[in-house]
């Protein structure tokens, strides 16, 4: 079954994906190449053996220092030639940390239940929900992820119909936030976000999140949601039904660094 889900993987989630307002997606040679976006992002497919490899990785460096753009290549863990990353590496890319590609089948997955006391699961577009969602964030990783509200506005002015963005409340407050996209595909959702602030992990809403995600997913009559997991979401993801296919690692290269 991996090498089925694997084979769906790489057919359908090797483009750009759904694109914020701003941004687009042009091809170069073999690679996907989005710019305008928070940060420029490069894909290409699984094996590049035959490309002139190097070429590749100096004419994403070019492009996007003539914009003054961070971007990131996405290298999965099968991807050829097998010493891409090292390629990427001696051209002053830096690796951030990696994580494990897991997809599920919506019908194995949790249905949504009443969730933690105290807590209200909702799905959001406003502004207001949005910026809180952002605040959560900054509080959860120390840092400002104040653009992650531009980020989803983008996301919602493109796309409204396939954007679900959800959130765990208490007291008022965000504690919890996590969102898909609707692949254009119609077979994989991918699923985004999940930060919960220190206080409330361990009470389910990483589950709660994910179930109301996936019913949301059948109502739609997609098969498979698709995550990248981090080590902490992994092992949950394991335990609700999801499949470790291959792993990612984020190349970032910024420009004068």
């Amino acid at each position: 079954m991996t090498e089925d889900l694997l084979t769906a993987y790489d057919g359908e989630l090797r483009g750009a994906g759904l694109l914020p307002a701003g941004s687009h997606a042009e091809q170069d040679g073999p690679l996907v190449r989005v710019v305008g976006g928070h940060r420029g992002f490069v894909s290409g497919p699984r094996d590049l053996s035959d490309h002139d490899v190097d070429a590749l990785i100096e004419a994403q460096k070019a492009l996007f220092a003539a914009r003054g753009e961070v971007v990131e290549w996405k290298v999965r863990g099968h991807d050829l030639p097998e010493d891409l990353p090292a390629r990427l590496t001696a051209a002053g890319f830096v690796p951030e940390e990696r994580e494990t590609v897991v997809i599920g089948r919506v019908r194995d997955l949790p249905r949504p239940g009443d969730p933690p006391a105290g807590v209200r699961i909702r799905r959001v577009a406003d502004a207001g929900s949005l910026t809180g969602i952002a605040a959560m964030q900054s509080e959860v990783w120390d840092t400002d992820a104040s653009w992650i509200a531009a980020h989803l506005t983008a996301h919602l002015a493109a796309a409204p119909d396939r954007v679900a963005i959800f959130v765990a409340e208490a007291g008022g407050r965000t504690v919890s936030a996590a969102w898909t996209f609707l692949g254009e595909g119609r077979r994989f959702c991918t699923l985004w976000g999940g930060s919960t602030l220190a206080a409330w992990r361990g009470r389910g809403l990483y589950r709660a999140l994910l179930a109301a995600r996936a019913e949301l997913a059948g109502r739609h009559d997609y098969p498979y949601l698709q995550v990248d997991a981090s080590p902490d979401s992994l092992p949950i993801l394991e335990r609700l039904g999801f499949h470790a296919v291959t792993t990612t690692t984020p190349y970032l290269w910024t420009p004068g660094a």
